[in-house]
C-alpha cells in the first residue's frame, strides 16, 4: 500500500502558503508506514518544533489501474474518508530554503490520519462534500470538494500516468486553507458531511 497526496489543490490554502497556483498537478507520496494506528495517541515528533494539521479528503482504490481514463477513473474507488497529511512545517521551510526534496518533512513516521472509510453511494454529490477539523472543539479547517483545482476522476487520471495504483492504495486529495500548528493536549476532530469521521489526541 502507498499514499498519493496532492498539494496545493485549493486557491485558498495556495493564498495562506506561497501564492503560486501550479500549472501541474503537484503529486507526492508516502510511504505505508506514515499511517498512523488510530487506537493509539498521537506523539509529536522529535525532529520538529512546529507540527501541523492538513485535513483532506481521502479516496480508497478498489482495483489496480494504470494510465486510466479520466471518464473511467469514477470505477476505480468505493469509498471515501477524511485525513491529516501532518507537516513538519519548519523541516519542510528548512528544505524549501535548500532546494531539497520535502519526505523528511512529509513522509515521516505517522504522518498521515485516515478515519474511518464510508461508502461513497451513502454520502451526497461528490463534487460538493464539506469536510472540517476541529481541535478542541473549535473549527480550524473547513473547505468543500467544489473548490478543488483538480477533482477526483482528474487525480486518479493523472496519478496514474506515473504511478501504477494498486487496490487499497490510498489518495489523499489536497487540504483547505486553515493549517496550523498543534500542541500536545490538542484534540483533533474531523467531520465528513457533519458526520464524526475520526478523533485523536494529541501528546
Amino acid at each position: 500500500m502507498k499514499i498519493i497526496c496532492v498539494g496545493k489543490n485549493y486557491t485558498d490554502h495556495i493564498k495562506e502558503f506561497d501564492g503560486v497556483i501550479p500549472k501541474e498537478m503537484v503529486l507526492f507520496m508516502k510511504p505505508d508506514t506514515a499511517l498512523h494506528n488510530l487506537e493509539i495517541p498521537y506523539y509529536i515528533p522529535d525532529f520538529t518544533h512546529n507540527l501541523h494539521h492538513e485535513i483532506e479528503v481521502v479516496l480508497k482504490i478498489n482495483q489496480n489501474g494504470k494510465c486510466i481514463a479520466e471518464k473511467y477513473a469514477h470505477k476505480y474507488y468505493d469509498e471515501i474518508a477524511l485525513g491529516i497529511d501532518f507537516t513538519a512545517r519548519d523541516l519542510q521551510q528548512t528544505l524549501r530554503e535548500e532546494s531539497l526534496s520535502w519526505e523528511k518533512a512529509k513522509a515521516f513516521d505517522g504522518s498521515a490520519i485516515v478515519g474511518t472509510f464510508v461508502p461513497k453511494t451513502e454520502l451526497p454529490e461528490l463534487n460538493h462534500l464539506s469536510f472540517r477539523l476541529e481541535n478542541n472543539g473549535k473549527t480550524v479547517q473547513a473547505g468543500n470538494t467544489e473548490n478543488m483545482l483538480w477533482h477526483f476522476s482528474q487525480i486518479i487520471a493523472e496519478a496514474s500516468r506515473y504511478f501504477t495504483l494498486r487496490k487499497g492504495d490510498l489518495i489523499f486529495t489536497g487540504t483547505p486553507k486553515g493549517v496550523a500548528q498543534v500542541q500536545a493536549g490538542d484534540t483533533l476532530e474531523a467531520f465528513l458531511e457533519e458526520k464524526s469521521n475520526f478523533k485523536i489526541k494529541i501528546r
